[in-house]
């Protein structure tokens, strides 16, 4: 049998490559003629909860550091970790013999200046002001006796000699008066010794202050009411100044301190509910307000710091510095319109985002308004028909024809009461939230 020539096999090839193209042309016509089955559901309402989960921690208003303001010796600790003090009530006692004795003096020399305030004002002063009265009244009788013998000795009744005697006489009364009038002076209410005994018993109370000051100083109170955080001090010890023997913590209002990802500050505003639960009592749950947000962020570590505060009472069972997980309610919506976020064509700008949806049996893009967003859910405010068939697969090209297959309320990830969680901050999810 004899082989064809060349050239009939290369227009034989030829034949056969031009007749494959036409079926593969053919067989893609058929295909882009043939609608693509697909997935779609509808927005539909359902209720739709977010909330934003996050560590936190225990902490009262106020730490106060106790130390002692003197150097001593530690005489007694009556308080333990963990106890609760009233305002004012002994937390440690130091050795104060000392003091004691110190104020016993003192208190010794203010009954002395005070004698002697007393004394200068009930008899030294009525003693002079009697002296001056008499010295007052001698030296008028000098006086007189003297204008008497001056008359006689003009008179001749008696010699010259008289005048000068009565003339000494009315001298030494008249500094006998002079005398009795300063003396008198200096026991007034203004006078040298009014004034030495009432420096004198100002000096003695401030002493008595002083002592006093440093025997309570060798006690150390709670400032106010609180609990024992932390006890660094036993009896026999020698403490200085400056050192802290315990640490109380204020009573007052308790606060959760937590530190969320900035990138959820949108999502918290003051005001807010949340669920509270203590890591080592996951079955006492308890609620809390968000009291405030920080006005500026963390800039290392990129987060914001919250402050929660609760609404009644604490848990006996809370502890400062107590690590707590918190899920706060960030949204909440009774009937929404929910899409899953995984049908939307691209990432959604601000509240604006496209999807594809089935219309007369081919793909159109059409663009909606959002609401409430979860990590994987959203409410469609606008653009959106309650028939509107919204496609599964956001990659089909628009004038793509399509056979749509209506997904099941549970399929589409819709389910009716579903909540949405956030993690805020390192916490992991909390399944079992007390709940």
């Amino acid at each position: 049998m004899t082989n064809p020539p060349p050239g009939a096999q290369r227009r034989r090839l030829r034949w056969l490559l031009a007749a494959a193209l036409l079926l593969a042309l053919g067989t893609a016509a058929a295909l882009r003629l043939r609608p693509v089955e697909v997935d779609a559901l509808r927005a539909q309402p359902h209720p739709l909860t977010r909330t934003l989960q996050f560590s936190a921690r225990v902490q009262t208003p106020q730490r106060v550091d106790i130390g002692a303001t003197i150097t001593g010796r530690v005489a007694a600790v009556p308080v333990k970790e963990g106890d609760t003090v009233a305002a004012g009530g002994l937390l440690v006692q130091l050795e104060d013999d000392e003091a004691r004795a110190a104020l016993a003096q003192a208190e010794a020399s203010l009954r002395q200046a005070l004698a002697r305030r007393d004394s200068q004002r009930a008899v030294q002063r009525p003693a002079a002001d009697a002296a001056l009265d008499q010295a007052n009244a001698t030296f008028a009788t000098a006086e007189r006796d003297l204008a008497r013998s001056k008359e006689l000795v003009a008179q001749g009744f008696v010699s010259a000699a008289r005048i000068d005697e009565a003339q000494r006489a009315v001298d030494i009364a008249r500094a006998q008066r002079d005398s009795a009038r300063a003396a008198a002076a200096a026991q007034r209410e203004r006078g040298a010794e009014a004034v030495a005994a009432d420096a004198q018993l100002q000096s003695a109370q401030a002493a008595v202050q002083v002592a006093r000051a440093r025997l309570d100083q060798s006690a150390l109170r709670a400032p106010a009411a609180g609990r024992v955080l932390l006890r660094a001090v036993e009896p026999g010890q020698i403490v200085q100044p400056g050192r802290a023997l315990l640490s109380l913590g204020v009573e007052g209002p308790v606060e959760l301190v937590a530190l969320v990802d900035e990138r959820f500050l949108g999502q918290l505003q003051p005001g807010q509910k949340a669920s509270v639960v203590a890591d080592a009592f996951p079955r006492q749950p308890f609620d809390a307000t968000v009291q405030r947000l920080a006005p500026a962020v963390d800039a290392q570590r990129g987060a914001v710091d919250v402050r929660l505060r609760l609404p009644g009472a604490p848990p006996a069972f809370l502890r400062e510095d107590m690590t707590l997980s918190v899920e706060v309610v960030t949204g909440q919506r009774d009937a929404a319109r929910v899409l899953p976020l995984r049908v939307l064509r691209g990432a959604a700008e601000g509240d604006r985002a496209e999807v594809g949806v089935a219309e007369d049996g081919r793909v159109r893009v059409r663009p909606i308004k959002l609401g409430l967003r979860t990590l994987d859910r959203a409410e469609v405010l606008e653009g959106l028909g309650e028939a509107d068939l919204v496609l599964a697969d956001p990659a089909l090209a628009e004038g793509t024809r399509v056979r749509t297959r209506l997904l099941a309320d549970g399929q589409a990830g819709g389910a009716r009461g579903a909540v949405s969680r956030d993690l805020g901050s390192g916490a992991s999810p909390m399944s079992n939230f007390g709940r």
